[in-house]
């Protein structure tokens, strides 16, 4: 990712316009009127050799002749011309370029447009974009046919048709914008660089986002990730209906369709995804009034028994739920409601006035059994509307801690009542349709936010033997084989604590007869052979055989019936296994697979022989831990069934999450890995067991591997070092399950070096305050840790982080020791770690702010190499700084190989 020389897009001082014209109704015409007529403060220098002025200003007939070096230049050129232009264009100066010309897909024009502005970084934003449009400064370099006023939203488009709409909705209705770019074809910037910039960018409260594909997925998730922290992100996706269907032999591969992975990343971002347009705008209108409900328990008042059970009916088909209300309340309401329908949802009457809303409302907005509530109204010919709109502002007024949407449906006659509740900041909505939506997409958004901020519980799996799983997949592979064979993908699962049916290999009838004695039930048999697919058709396989007979005139009968129907086949014996009777349990699907943009994800659904048909099914992308793995189990219908129900006990819901944890740390270990799929996963009161697995590889040189959208726990800087006193600690990255540690950590350190590091007192350490210290990016932010080398868990005594710049040439960094360790040398050789994941990653500089009187940090700044100068703006702040690429290796303590 990179935000290298947008400032020149989005603050330019000067602008070229190259290719403007004056013929009514082209391109450059367009983008000249609208360029010259929108205010921009500097120069607008248009360049057109057939041109003597534009719109009243001298027309240049070359780059080379303008007058002053361009910040951004807008092409509307032809096609032929474009590389060229930009070369000229990067050779005086110009650092940014918003390219409209159409008719640069061909693989050469690409290349030599990003030849043309490589040698100095000049950003290029299209080609085939409608332009760049920023109220406030005054810029619309567009060919859009309007203006829009100056606001707090910017909008992201990777179409131009798309923005225009917009535009026009917008102004209907009133909407500006902070800035709004098409970043049409994105040969250079795309999503994930606008929204690190956008993320940073005062001006801009909420970020709007249409996309028909992503090209960076890893650059994408850590930008989207950043930029979701800050403020609301909402996106519309173009193609739900796409199948996005590859031919796959796994239940996983048929089922994964690039939608649903794209839906599962846009929820693991903590961005907000809507179905349509307007949604893009309700969804921003809703979410800036800060209302936050819980959970999707929402209580409806309404004056009209219909309109109440239309809500009541979208609220279902949008996943919510009605709440459930308290006793006492009922009571209450039965009181206020003279013959009303006391229940859910309330029915106030067709007579309610003002005085029967706000007590009623008070009765619901004190009610613990609600998350929300949606205040409706039905106009009358005999209660006033807008006296009831007035009661019920009042007590929203007074109970601003409860979320509360209201509809005032009607035209003339609700327009001041609804006037009045936006006035006040209240969302309010012209159907119950539009209400229920809004309010699910608070739920959703709230979901979302709480996966990115909410700390898994530690997962110790033990019993994982990743030499084992190694030695698999590269003997396979050695043998020249894709697909594992069912022992081996037995032996893999089980490598990775993943229970399965335990597996027996015989070469003959006979040996598999005796296998069944010694088993002594029902078994599976099963020819072993590596010309027939994974679960092969019932050509070579016999269920519920029971005794060596039956075993044994099994697997004859099964010789004969493959040499008929697969005349040459290579059979390597049989497989037994026993048969499994575990009649209460669910049978559940989990499987990987890799998406062409997103590469390895995971999937978790109802399984079966049906599975395709049923359909029911979640993605998520890894690394997983135990809160994404649930929340991905409660994304399917059949979670409700794995709760129990009737005389069927619950399952062991936390034995299938560890299962998809396993599944999530395996693919991170064996790139090699190209689908997994487990169909059946049996899972009861008494945990889960695998029944059957496919597993297909492919060796690194076959393919491009697309690594993860967001990067796993880099195990390969865990190390044990010792410090200059002898003592062994042990040094890893930070995860996010580490918050009640690094809480403990900062609770038992001297409030004077919390503030030494931190620049002021911190009184409370809170969950938020801690998850950003521990949740990070490993792609762009790194945190090691020290413990005690004999435990490796539990006490954390010191942190050294790195946060790098999204272009990883500068990172800033901090460090602190637990007030009770200080002086052991743990401080320097936490900064030794850092300083050397810097250099591995790339980074030039390393640089930080310290207080003027830490001393201590100063001095070993000194003793490490690092520049100090006082900062001149603050006296007490002293920047320290070092060029890593300038430096000898550093003194290092001593250190075991990194794992």
């Amino acid at each position: 990712m990179t935000i290298r020389n947008l400032d020149a897009l989005f603050r330019p001082r000067t602008i070229a316009l190259v290719g403007a014209g004056n013929q009514p109704g082209s391109v450059g015409a367009v983008v000249a009127r609208n360029l010259f007529a929108a205010g921009f403060s500097g120069p607008i220098m248009p360049v057109n050799p057939h041109e003597r002025a534009i719109r009243s200003s001298i027309c240049y007939s070359s780059v080379a002749q303008l007058p002053l070096d361009p910040d951004l230049a807008v092409v509307a050129s032809p096609a032929p011309a474009v590389p060229g232009l930009l070369a000229e264009l990067a050779a005086r100066g110009c650092r940014a370029a918003v390219v409209l010309t159409a008719g640069l897909g061909a693989s050469t024009a690409r290349e030599a447009m990003l030849d043309a502005a490589r040698p100095s970084t000049m950003r290029l934003v299209g080609p085939n974009s409608i332009g760049f449009i920023s109220p406030g400064l005054g810029i619309n370099a567009s060919f859009a046919h309007l203006t829009p006023p100056q606001g707090d939203i910017a909008f992201v488009s990777q179409s131009g048709a798309i923005v225009t709409a917009m535009l026009d909705w917008a102004a209907d209705r009133r909407i500006g914008f902070s800035h709004v770019v098409s970043v049409g074809d994105m040969l250079d910037v795309d999503f994930g660089d606008l929204l690190d910039q956008l993320a940073v960018d005062a001006h801009t409260k909420a970020i709007l986002l249409y996309v028909e594909s992503i090209t960076n997925a890893r650059k994408f998730m850590s930008a989207a990730r950043l930029a979701a922290r800050t403020k609301p992100v909402v996106v519309i996706k173009a193609g739900r209906s796409e199948a996005g269907a590859r031919a796959a032999t796994s239940h996983t591969g048929a089922l994964a369709g690039s939608d649903a992975v794209y839906d599962a990343a846009f929820r693991r971002a903590g961005m907000l995804r809507v179905g349509s347009l307007r949604e893009l705008f309700e969804a921003v209108g809703t979410l800036a009034t800060g209302l936050r409900p819980a959970g999707s328990r929402l209580a409806i008042l309404s004056n009209g028994g219909g309109v109440g059970v239309l809500a009541t009916d979208a609220l279902a088909d949008y996943g919510g739920e009605p709440a459930v209300l308290q006793p006492e309340t009922l009571e209450i309401l039965a009181r206020v409601i003279p013959g009303g329908s006391i229940g859910t949802p309330v029915d106030l009457g067709g007579d309610a006035d003002g005085s029967r809303y706000g007590a009623a409302l008070d009765a619901v907005l004190a009610d613990p059994g609600k998350d929300a509530v949606l205040v409706l109204n039905c106009p009358t010919a005999v209660a006033d509307g807008l006296d009831c709109a007035e009661a019920t502002l009042a007590r929203l007024q007074r109970d601003r801690r409860s979320a509360a949407l209201t509809c005032w449906l009607g035209a003339e006659g609700a327009r001041a009542s609804r006037r009045l509740f936006s006035a006040s900041g209240f969302p309010t909505y012209e159907t119950p349709d539009e209400a229920i939506r809004a309010f699910m997409h608070l739920v959703d958004y709230r979901r979302n936010q709480t996966l990115l901020m909410e700390t898994p519980p530690a997962v110790d799996v033990e019993g994982v033997d990743k030499a084992a799983a190694r030695a698999i997949i590269d003997a396979v592979l050695a043998d020249g084989r894709s697909f594992l064979s069912a022992p081996e993908a037995t032996a893999l699962l089980a490598a990775y604590a993943v229970p399965v049916v335990p597996i027996d290999v015989a070469s003959t009838p006979d040996e598999a007869a005796a296998v069944a004695g010694r088993l002594g039930g029902p078994v599976a048999l099963k020819i072993l052979s590596p010309d027939l697919p994974p679960r092969s058709d019932p050509v070579g396989v016999r269920l519920d055989l029971v005794g060596e007979t039956a075993v044994r005139e099994a697997g004859e009968t099964l010789l004969a019936g493959l040499a008929a129907a697969r005349p040459g086949a290579r059979i390597d014996g049989f497989t037994v296994q026993p048969m499994i009777q575990r009649p209460q349990a669910h049978e559940l699907t989990l499987g990987a697979t890799e998406d062409a943009t997103f590469g390895p994800v995971l999937l978790f659904g109802q399984g079966g022989t049906a599975v395709e048909v049923v359909a029911d099914r979640a993605f998520g992308l890894p690394p997983l831990n135990l809160v994404l793995a649930r929340a991905m189990i409660d994304r399917t219908r059949v979670a409700r069934l794995l709760g129990g129900y009737r005389d069927r006990p619950a399952a062991d819901r936390e034995a299938i999450a560890t299962t998809l944890v396993k599944l999530s740390q395996m693919l991170a270990d064996l790139p090699e890995i190209f689908e997994l799929d487990i169909n059946p996963l049996l899972a009861d009161a008494d945990g889960v067991l695998a029944l059957d697995a496919r597993v297909e590889v492919k060796a690194r040189t076959e393919r491009t591997r697309i690594p993860f959208a967001i990067r796993a726990y880099p195990t390969m800087l865990e190390r044990t070092l010792s410090t200059r006193d002898g003592a062994r600690y042990f040094c890893r990255p930070i995860r996010p399950e580490d918050e009640p540690a690094l809480i403990g950590m900062l609770q038992s350190s001297d409030p004077d070096d919390i503030r030494l590091r931190f620049f002021a007192p911190i009184k409370t350490i809170g969950h938020g305050f801690a998850a950003r210290l521990t949740q990070i990016d490993y792609d762009r932010e790194m945190a090691l840790v020290l413990q005690p080398a004999e435990g490796r868990t539990g006490a954390i005594l010191g942190v050294a982080r790195l946060i790098s710049d999204p272009d990883g040439v500068a990172a800033e960094f901090g460090v602190m020791v637990r007030s009770d360790q200080k002086g052991r040398g743990l401080g320097y050789a936490l900064m030794q770690e850092i300083l050397d994941y810097a250099r591995h990653r790339g980074i030039h500089r390393v640089y930080g702010d310290v207080l003027a009187e830490n001393r201590s940090m100063l001095e070993m700044a000194r003793q490490l190499g690092f520049a100090l100068r006082r900062d001149p703006h603050d006296p007490r702040l002293e920047r320290i700084e070092i060029e890593l690429s300038a430096v000898g290796a550093l003194p290092s303590v001593a250190s075991e190989p990194r794992s």
